[in-house]
Order: C-alpha cells, then sequence, then structure tokens
C-alpha cells in the first residue's frame, strides 16, 4: 500500500523560503509521477508542480521561478524548494504520486503553509 507522507510546512515572512518534503513507501518510487498540489480555502485544489519519472518538470504560472521541484529516487522522496513566497501561496500542500497524468493517485495528508505578509 503506497503511503505518502509530508513534512516542512509551516509559518513564514513573505519573501522567504520553505522546504516541503515528501516520503513515500509502499512501492516502487521511480516509476511514479511525483507531483505537489494545493488547497487554499474556499478554491479548488490546483496543481503547483509536477516531476515527470524522467525528471521533466511542469508548474503552475503562479510558482514559475520561485519554485522547484525536485525527486530523488534512492531517498524516495519528492520535495518543493519555495523561495520568495507571497501570502497567496497560503494553502494546505499535498503530496502526489500517479502512475499516468490521468489518473489520481495517491495523497498524502498535507502540510500546512501560511505565509505572513
Amino acid at each position: 500500500q503506497v503511503q505518502l507522507v509530508e513534512s516542512g510546512g509551516g509559518l513564514v515572512q513573505a519573501g522567504g523560503s520553505l522546504r516541503l518534503s515528501c516520503a513515500f513507501s509502499g512501492g516502487r518510487f521511480s516509476i511514479y509521477i511525483g507531483g505537489w498540489y494545493r488547497q487554499a480555502p474556499g478554491k479548488q485544489r490546483e496543481l503547483v508542480a509536477q516531476i515527470s519519472t524522467d525528471g521533466s518538470t511542469n508548474y503552475a504560472d503562479s510558482v514559475k521561478g520561485r519554485f522547484t521541484i525536485s525527486r530523488d529516487n534512492a531517498k524516495n522522496i519528492v520535495d518543493l524548494q519555495m523561495n520568495s513566497v507571497k501570502p497567496e501561496d497560503t494553502a494546505l500542500y499535498y503530496c502526489n504520486v500517479r502512475l499516468r497524468t490521468y489518473l489520481d493517485g495517491y495523497w498524502g495528508q498535507g502540510t500546512q503553509v501560511t505565509v505572513a505578509s
């Protein structure tokens, strides 16, 4: 059974940095697409960043140039480095892995990120 455990959320000042980490267990991590999503109060969950099995990445326009997603297949982790954070980045951040982009995959429990202005 695949399990994802996020860590690294918290309170940060605008302009600061935060690193989220997601630990994967219960399968072969290298065959999964890794991703980070977020959901702010009253809004739908949205894709923040995704990293494919070959290491290619894509980002939401709102975070391009500020956030970086990475993966370490040896350690079974997918991280999200968040720089120059803004108050609008405040949300519950979820880790996700899926075998295909059109599948829902597996979700972590979420980690809260709050950016103070």
